[in-house]
């Protein structure tokens, strides 16, 4: 069963940051789904991925991301 990783992600302003953040977390391995909401500020993350790859992910985008 994959796991479910909480992110905080600060800096989006738009659906069009949602979109690049939702692209950049995409894109990094064993990642399966991804929800990325504008407000709060949060993605949900399932997979068999690590935190810091999605939170250097998210930082590559160019926003700053926490686990929850």
């Amino acid at each position: 069963m994959p796991a479910t990783i909480e992110l905080e992600i600060q800096g989006m302003t738009c659906q069009h940051c949602v979109k690049r953040a939702t692209k950049a977390l995409e894109s990094v391995p064993g990642v399966e789904s991804v929800e990325v909401t504008l407000e709060p500020g949060a993605a949900s993350v399932s997979g068999s991925c690590g935190s810091s790859e999605l939170i250097k992910a998210v930082e590559s985008a160019g926003y700053k991301a926490a686990l929850k």
